[in-house]
């Protein structure tokens, strides 16, 4: 089996393109049944250091893997952020929008952080925009399919979304811990979706979602 380690190479032809910041894009906790989603977005600049030894996609590290990696990826960045959209927002407004309101708020704390996201290349895992429509000043979106794999700041943007989601439902686990979202982190496991059927729902689950799973 050959192992695809993700590198700088798509970056580094944005930047022979002018673009001066590229900014890597990702999000986790779209299949959840309870809980955020969450995009995370990772700034690297031409000055940037080669990608940290073991940054990956966060689906294939361990947990363990994810909270080491995430401080690393925080220092070698210019800057990230994660931005969230709750259940009830995916509820009332959708999954994709929802992502894109995630996305937007990312990208809103770049900017607080001094990022230039204007002028910034946007570099999206996947084959569709899904941040374009929630903004009101269109910004320059590249997607690509697998670029979490392949792309060293999209899989940093993974890591640091994943690792800052992970710590909102293991805090979220300590006031219900019926669902055991310490270790499900919102998924809908067989022990997840029976202890909703003993107990009911909570404010932190997508209702609509349950009903497509009834």
């Amino acid at each position: 089996m050959v192992v695809v380690l993700p590198h700088l190479e798509v970056e580094r032809e944005m930047f022979g393109a002018g673009a001066p910041l590229v900014i890597g894009i990702d999000e986790v906790g779209r299949g959840a049944i309870a809980g955020p989603v969450a995009v995370g977005v990772a700034a690297v600049a031409p000055s940037c250091a080669p990608l940290p030894d073991g940054v990956r996609d966060s689906k294939l590290l361990s947990e363990k893997r994810r909270e080491l990696l995430e401080p690393v990826v925080i220092e070698w960045a210019v800057a990230t952020a994660v931005g969230f959209a709750e259940a009830d927002e995916i509820d009332e407004f959708g999954i994709m929008r929802c992502l894109g309101l995630a996305g937007k708020r990312a990208l809103a704390s770049l900017h607080a952080q001094g990022v230039d996201v204007l002028a910034s290349t946007l570099l999206l895992d996947g084959n569709h925009d899904y941040v374009s429509a929630s903004l009101s000043t269109p910004l320059r979106i590249v997607t690509r399919v697998k670029a979490d794999r392949d792309c060293g700041s999209v899989a940093a943007a993974s890591v640091v979304a994943k690792v800052a989601r992970d710590r909102v439902m293991i805090s979220r686990h300590a006031e219900h811990p019926d669902y055991g979202w310490a270790g499900n982190k919102g998924y809908g496991s067989s022990a997840h979706l029976e202890a909703i059927g003993a107990v009911g729902a909570t404010v932190h689950h997508r209702r609509t979602w349950l009903h497509a799973t009834a």
